[in-house]
């Protein structure tokens, strides 16, 4: 079996970035990160770059569109629940300030990923340690 290469981190994410990633690990969930990431830059192009204003603007017509999609992974739960991240991403950010501050508010990382595992769908523990790292948050090391 192949082993993931380290990914690369974003240094100062946007609420954009975010989303992105966490979406990455959604449709990575179940699936193999190596057809996600050939697929990534058609993905992300057939999902608005993912702009979380739009993404958490999209309606059952959006959802049934990328569904017939063939760019993306024309899974409709996991569809749905990216907009619904993205929704409940826009949410947090206010509540908190900024999206930084939400993730940055909690006292250790297994009490943060036990949180975002609450707040948003289709996150894993390691799908979160991902996601924290991609991101630049600290995170313990993580043993394959």
């Amino acid at each position: 079996m192949a082993e993931m290469e380290m990914p690369q981190r974003i240094e100062n994410p946007t609420r954009d970035d975010y989303l992105a990633v966490m979406s990455k690990v959604v449709f990575q969930s179940g699936m193999s990160w190596r057809m996600v990431d050939t697929k990534w830059p058609e993905i992300r192009e057939a999902m608005d770059g993912f702009k979380v204003r739009t993404v958490a603007g999209y309606g059952p017509a959006d959802i049934d569109r990328l569904a017939a999609d063939r760019r993306v992974i024309r899974n409709r739960r996991k569809l749905e629940a990216i907009a619904g991240n993205a929704a409940r991403l826009l949410e947090l950010d206010a509540e908190h300030g900024s999206f930084q501050a939400y993730l940055r508010s909690h006292d250790g990382f297994e009490v943060l990923v036990k949180d975002l595992r609450r707040q948003f769908k289709f996150l894993g523990e390691i799908g979160c340690h991902y996601f924290l790292f991609v991101v630049g948050e600290k995170v313990p090391p993580h043993h394959p």
